[in-house]
């Protein structure tokens, strides 16, 4: 099947669920509310702070927060921050030995589509993924811990 890996999934699953409040929240209550793994979210999250997605502070007033607002967080960055630059570089076969100078089959086509993927990404933001799960009313959001309040 071809897709995102569940990582970028489980991304934007967690990042839809951060309040644009400004207020920090634990990793633990970002994987409660986006039902994700703590362990395996405390993963991604390192490498969409890395990414300047979002913004971590250790401590009593810490927590994680998105670095901007949603509309301006694409899903192009989060799929290159959880898996790299070349997401989406490989052969549609699985052939190693594919490229422009040795083509498999389907060599052309998959070179149009991917470059078709990488656009929609581009153009699409988090905050459209947000209202998304707003209107399936599945868009759950993590509650504040009242020290932090």
């Amino acid at each position: 099947m071809i897709g995102l890996s569940q990582g970028v999934g489980y991304a934007v699953k967690a990042l839809a669920c951060l309040n644009e409040d400004g207020k920090g929240h634990f990793v633990r209550e970002v994987a409660e509310c986006a039902q994700v793994p703590p362990a395996y979210l405390t993963k991604v999250f390192k490498k969409l702070v890395d990414a300047g997605i979002l913004t971590s502070k250790r401590g009593w007033a810490g927590g994680t927060r998105l670095a901007r607002a949603p509309g301006s967080i694409t899903l192009l960055e989060i799929t290159e921050a959880i898996d790299g630059n070349d997401w989406n570089r490989g052969c549609l076969l699985g052939q190693e030995f594919c490229s422009d100078e040795r083509a498999c089959p389907t060599h052309d086509f998959w070179k149009v589509q991917r470059e078709a993927i990488a656009e929609k990404l581009r153009n699409t933001t988090l905050a459209a993924c947000i209202e998304f799960e707003r209107n399936r009313g599945t868009l759950g959001t993590c509650k504040s811990v009242s020290h932090r309040s």
